[in-house]
C-alpha cells in the first residue's frame, strides 16, 4: 500500500479520536496529563486494533464488519449520557478522570481500525511491514487526537462553551455514537 492510501486511511479512522478529544478536551476537570493518556490510549488501541485485523485477515470479515460501530456508538453514546447528566447534576466530579475511562474509550473509538485491518492489510506478506504500517495508524491518531485537545484549550475561553461544555461535550458524544450505529 503507498503512503498516500495508508495515511488517508489512518486519518479517516484517527476522525473517531479526534470528535472525541474535542468533547473531552472541553471538561475543565481534564488535566493536561489525562489528556495524553487519552491521546496515547486512542493511538495504542488504533495500532492494536488495526495490527490484530491485519493478522486475522478475511476469515473473520463475514461476521464481525458490522459489530464494531454498533459496540463503539453504544459505548460512545453511554458515555455521552453519563457526561450529560453530570453536567446536570453538576456535582463538580467527571466521569472522565475514573479509573479505566481512558482504555474504555480508547477501545471505543478504535474498533473500526481493526475491520481496516481485515480489509486493507490482511493482504501484506511481511510482518515488520504490517507492523510499521499499523504503528502509522496509531501515530497519526495520536497525533490528531493530540491536535483535538489542543483546540479545546481555546474554545473553553468561549464564555458560552467553557460554561455549558460537559452538556456540549456529552450531546455530541451521543450523537456521534447514534451515527456510528445507524449510519
Amino acid at each position: 500500500m503507498d503512503i498516500l492510501s495508508l495515511f488517508l486511511i489512518a486519518v479517516a479512522l484517527s476522525l473517531d479520536a479526534l470528535g472525541v478529544s474535542l468533547c473531552i478536551g472541553l471538561n475543565n476537570q481534564i488535566d493536561n496529563k489525562n489528556k495524553a493518556k487519552f491521546a496515547l490510549s486512542f493511538g495504542f488501541f488504533q495500532f492494536l486494533f488495526s495490527l490484530a485485523g491485519a493478522y486475522a485477515g478475511f476469515m473473520f470479515n463475514l461476521y464481525i464488519v458490522s459489530v464494531p460501530k454498533i459496540i463503539g456508538g453504544l459505548i460512545i453514546t453511554i458515555v455521552g449520557i453519563i457526561m450529560f447528566r453530570e453536567g446536570m447534576k453538576n456535582q463538580g466530579e467527571c466521569i472522565l478522570v475514573k479509573k479505566g475511562m481512558h482504555f474504555i474509550l480508547g477501545i471505543s473509538v478504535s474498533i473500526d481500525a481493526m475491520v481496516v485491518g481485515f480489509t486493507a492489510l490482511n493482504n501484506i506478506n511481511s510482518n515488520i511491514l504490517i507492523f510499521e504500517q499499523t504503528l502509522f495508524i496509531g501515530f497519526i491518531t495520536l497525533i490528531i487526537s493530540s491536535i483535538g485537545f489542543y483546540i479545546t484549550k481555546y474554545l473553553r475561553k468561549i464564555e458560552f462553551i467553557g460554561k455549558y461544555a460537559d452538556y456540549l461535550g456529552g450531546i455530541i458524544l451521543i450523537l456521534f455514537g447514534l451515527k456510528m450505529i445507524f449510519i
